[in-house]
């Protein structure tokens, strides 16, 4: 009886220790997004394109640990901390926005950890250094959606423009851009304004643009806060033309705005209008089959939502790379994602065709970008020619 009882017992340890070493070999991504506070319109979808995430990669199970940072850079620090020193994460993807991108990045470089960003601003990968060698990301660096909106203004013969701008990174870092190539284009900035993503009233600011009469303004904003300077102008009688960044290309922006969001220009994926696209257009087949599943168990579709969906791609591609070099757990594991990630190349996402470098971390080329505008409620393509 002892005997049996003894065999039963090592029997169990064995369970338990296969177990446990299991479990030891599951691959750990944290996920850090905006669900709550001023950058919710971009995190919200976000989270519902978790449904889609792989849960078995490379053979192994994948577990996700996800964290509200509330569009708080500090609460977003706070979350990566845990995740590196408690949940022993192998990969993070996040965060929804740039502030909170630019946070977290000293966490990263300290933990031998790669991110995949979803925030846009292109101080979260540039310049290239120790920080920024662990920060990858999905959406267009600024001066992509810049050049855009600047080859757009000069076909539509504008030469001065106003611009009211978020008072973050995110403002700063799009503003930067757009007066780099709109000082070379001869376009003249007449004035630069500034406001609070939670400010419920820019009425001194609108003032002193419409004062200045300027051909367009830029609104460098993202999400539903984007949609107060819109308003604002128009019922301020602004008969220019209003520019926005990606930011804006999500269906609240839209519904929030309602009429007086019409005709309102910004560049954006080209997954946003796949339907119009050309059927030779490399991403178009994937951007379709994101938007049918989407809109299938979701919702209207969202770019927000695709860049995550091009997360999960990007890493179901480079994680069995890297699991041939390293067990999951490692910092070696951790390295070999952030070197697979880097030496990916042409891979088809649902938003962009994706080529990383050395140099490059964002590895969206020409055919991430097009410019939309905003027609009875729709987005519409307002060409096909991808932004070079």
């Amino acid at each position: 009886m002892k005997r049996t009882c003894l065999a039963l017992a090592i029997a169990v340890c064995l369970l338990l220790a296969l177990s446990m070493a299991a479990a030891a070999q599951d691959i750990v991504i944290g996920i850090d997004l905006s669900l709550t506070g001023p950058g919710a319109a971009l995190g919200i979808p976000q989270k519902s394109t978790m449904i889609f995430a792989p849960t078995v990669i490379g053979g192994h199970k994948v577990r996700y640990v996800t964290y509200d940072d509330a569009s708080d850079p500090t609460v977003s620090l706070q979350n990566f901390k845990r995740l590196i020193n408690e949940d022993k994460v192998d990969m993070v993807i996040g965060t929804s926005l740039t502030p909170t991108a630019l946070a977290v990045l000293d966490q990263l470089m300290e933990s031998h950890t790669p991110m995949i960003s979803l925030g846009q601003a292109s101080m979260i990968v540039l310049p290239m250094d120790a920080k920024r060698r662990w920060a990858f990301k999905t959406p267009a660096n600024d001066e992509t959606y810049a050049g855009a909106i600047v080859d757009h203004m000069k076909k539509q013969g504008i030469k001065t423009v106003s611009t009211i701008a978020f008072d973050d990174a995110y403002g700063e870092s799009n503003f930067a851009a757009f007066k780099k190539l709109a000082d070379a284009a001869g376009i003249r900035i007449l004035t630069a304004e500034k406001y609070k993503r939670p400010d419920t009233s820019v009425g001194g600011q609108v003032m002193r643009i419409v004062n200045s009469k300027p051909d367009a303004v830029y609104i460098i904003a993202s999400g539903s806060p984007a949609v107060l300077p819109q308003i604002t102008l128009v019922d301020r009688g602004f008969k220019g033309k209003l520019y926005h960044t990606s930011g804006v290309a999500v269906a609240d922006f839209i519904r929030v705005g309602g009429a007086k969001v019409e005709n309102a220009y910004l560049p954006t994926s080209p997954f946003l209008v796949a339907e119009q696209l050309p059927n030779n257009y490399p991403t178009k087949a994937e951007s379709l089959r994101f938007s049918k599943e989407f809109e299938a168990k979701v919702g209207p579709r969202s770019f927000f939502a695709a860049l995550l969906w091009d997360a999960f791609t990007i890493t179901n591609q480079v994680v069995p790379r890297a699991l041939k070099t390293a067990k999951p757990g490692t910092i070696e594991f951790r390295e070999a994602i952030r070197a697979q990630i880097e030496s990916t190349h042409g891979l088809k996402g649902a938003t962009a065709l994706y080529t990383f470098s050395p140099e490059d971390h964002t590895g969206v080329n020409q055919y991430g970008t097009v410019m939309v505008r905003i027609e009875n409620g729709h987005w519409k393509l307002e060409n096909f020619t991808p932004v070079k």
